[in-house]
């Protein structure tokens, strides 16, 4: 792990590399993002850093509570974990004055921190972005698994049905994980391999389109 931020969605647009070629674009305002706080193997059972985004009106008491320990004002919305592997030896625990922290590289955060992605991420980084994807409603096979389809001609009355699904006696069932219609989306999608366009104090630019809808909640990670 080489970095990590949150962000939300808020622009799919197109920008123009020096050379002259044109390249979709993602917009994601990273701002306040906050280091809330720390898991330890020794005491949790496992490691991760918990990284605090966005501004709310209401919070948890538990949630107030723990900004309150971590010396954060700002009203945060979400709060995620990120695991640190065992093996990821870049990545190592740090305690100084007093306070716990995380150092990544060169670079340390401590708890109380905001976390900016000119200061983690640079132009031309490879990074992954996780989000959830749009929601579609109920979908038919054809548009959630694209199946062909039933003949259109000769009197066939249904052309975008799924076909048998059963298995006739023996084993007199559906099996589990059968293709068929359902709910379409809302699934947690991560788009690897992006690169970074542009990045400032409170926002990056990655090349390419990530999931979800404007305003959605994403993960970056390098």
């Amino acid at each position: 792990m080489n970095g990590f931020t949150l962000g939300i969605k808020t622009q799919a647009t197109q920008e123009f590399t020096p050379e002259g070629k044109r390249v979709p674009v993602t917009l994601i305002e990273t701002a306040p993002c906050y280091v809330v706080g720390f898991k330890r193997q020794e005491l949790d059972g496992y490691s991760a850093i918990i990284f605090g985004f966005g501004t709310t009106k209401h919070m948890s008491k538990p949630t107030k509570g723990l900004l309150d320990k971590a010396g954060i004002k700002t009203p945060l919305r979400f709060l995620r974990e990120l695991r640190v592997e065992d093996n990821d030896r870049e990545s190592t625990f740090i305690e100084e004055e007093g306070k716990k922290g995380f150092q990544i590289g060169e670079k340390k955060l401590f708890t109380g921190d905001e976390v900016k992605p000119s200061e983690i991420f640079e132009v031309g980084a490879t990074i992954n972005v996780t989000g959830v994807s749009k929601g579609k409603g109920f979908a038919g096979v054809v548009k959630r698994h694209g199946f062909g389809g039933s003949p259109a001609s000769h009197g066939h009355p249904a052309q975008r049905t799924s076909g048998s699904v059963g298995a006739t006696t023996t084993p007199g069932r559906v099996f589990k994980g059968m293709r068929m219609g359902g709910r379409m989306g809302t699934d947690r999608v991560t788009i690897q391999n992006l690169t970074v366009f542009a990045v400032g104090e409170t926002s990056i630019q990655v090349t390419g389109l990530i999931p979800g809808h404007i305003g959605g909640l994403v993960e970056i990670k390098a």
